[in-house]
């Protein structure tokens, strides 16, 4: 027998201090799993998600709820970004097409490896996985035993496409100089930041700070609403090299809050500046092939690499900051040169930057210069070209 279910309050409260809610069922007697549902906002609201869950389930039913109904409820009960909850409904809807009208306790492995036999290579990984999450949920609901979409039904990822970065600078300040008077700062500065296009276009003024060479990234822009980033280590602060500050002086004075805003004012549509500026700008100055928008972080990647950063230094400054979020960066870390390489960072001179030994590095240190330690030390630009050279003995070092 199926126990009628109970509702109750969670001890965890929602951000503005309100208590949440929360239900649970016994299904085929005491031994039997109790699945547990939270995050209502009133107790009218988990009752009523508590006997939608009952009357779909039924007497005796267990496993007999179709793949449709579990999908539907678990949308509805799913917690997070619209957006999210959209992409999610798309793609799980390839399966409700074929298999929807199974009960979710008669669906073999066999029967989903089939059906993801048929999907579109393009979207094969994302709807296997949406399908995959949806299981893994009854399984935690004690509605199934295992996961069908798991077991024996292998879901390699696509081969990803060939990355295309920008060859040189020169490429990106002919581009550039086609965008106009904002529009080309701002590619620029995208290629000498790596931040992806939404987090570029939800930057505003206040997030720059020129004393301490760095760039806050602490929201994103995207199909039309601020939110935030991609992830809680997305929250960060990018050193500004040479390149990025010029990008910057280069900007028109402006009251406006938004760093970088279109014609109107407001914050820049991803899809819209593609068309109508990004790739006509590319076609009118001969680049081929055409770079997408998000080809400005892998061209970042590329000359940091030409400029003798290490993997893992790059991969810290392009996805995480090793710093609690928001802490303001210490200013020998905040060097713009060699992309200040999550290393104590050099001091520019002409242009250059200079890396010398540990006790070298104490002795520079009253010049408020730190410089990084090195077995070979080299001289490499501060804007990214690949050329490397080895360095030469600083002035206090030559006697």
């Amino acid at each position: 027998m199926i126990q009628q279910g109970q509702v109750f309050k969670l001890k965890t409260k929602a951000a503005g201090g309100q208590p949440l809610w929360a239900y649970r069922y016994r299904m085929d007697g005491r031994a039997s799993m109790r699945p547990q549902v939270g995050g209502f906002a009133s107790r009218m609201e988990a009752q009523k998600a508590l006997q939608k869950a009952l009357d779909r389930v039924g007497p005796g039913r267990g496993g007999a709820i179709t793949l449709a109904e579990l999908i539907e409820e678990y949308l509805e009960l799913h917690q997070a970004e619209p957006v999210t909850i959209e992409k999610l409904r798309w793609l799980l809807r390839k399966a409700t097409i074929s298999l929807g009208d199974k009960p979710i306790a008669d669906l073999s492995p066999r029967e989903v490896y089939a059906w993801r036999s048929t999907l579109p290579e393009g979207h094969r990984f994302e709807a296997t996985q949406a399908l995959r999450q949806v299981l893994n949920r009854a399984v935690a609901w004690g509605l199934l035993d295992f996961n069908p979409a798991k077991r024996g039904v292998p879901n390699p990822q696509r081969r990803p496409k060939e990355k295309r970065p920008f060859e040189s600078w020169a490429q990106i300040e002919a581009v550039a100089a086609r965008l106009g008077s904002v529009y080309g700062p701002m590619v620029v500065f995208a290629a000498a930041t790596g931040l992806r296009p939404s987090e570029l276009f939800g930057l505003e003024q206040h997030d720059v700070d020129r004393e301490a060479g760095v760039v806050y990234v602490r929201r994103a822009f995207a199909n039309g609403r601020i939110k935030h980033t991609k992830t809680r280590l997305s929250t960060r602060a990018v050193p500004l090299q040479a390149k990025a500050v010029e990008a910057l002086d280069r900007l028109p004075a402006s009251v406006n809050p938004i760093l970088f805003p279109n014609a109107r004012g407001g914050r820049i549509d991803f899809r819209v500046f593609g068309r109508r500026h990004w790739r006509p700008a590319q076609i009118a100055v001969g680049i081929e092939p055409i770079r997408g928008l998000y080809d400005l972080r892998h061209t970042y990647a590329t000359f940091a690499l030409r400029a003798g950063v290490r993997g893992l230094a790059l991969h810290r400054l392009e996805h995480r900051d090793d710093r609690p979020p928001l802490r303001p960066p210490r200013p020998r870390q905040s060097c713009a040169c060699r992309l200040a390489a999550r290393c104590a960072c050099a001091r520019a001179v002409g242009g250059r930057c200079v890396d010398v030994d540990r006790e070298a590095r104490k002795r520079a240190k009253q010049q408020q210069c730190e410089v990084s330690s090195n077995r070979n030390p080299r001289r490499v630009d501060a804007r990214w070209t690949p050329r490397l050279v080895r360095a030469a003995p600083p002035d206090n070092e030559r006697s």
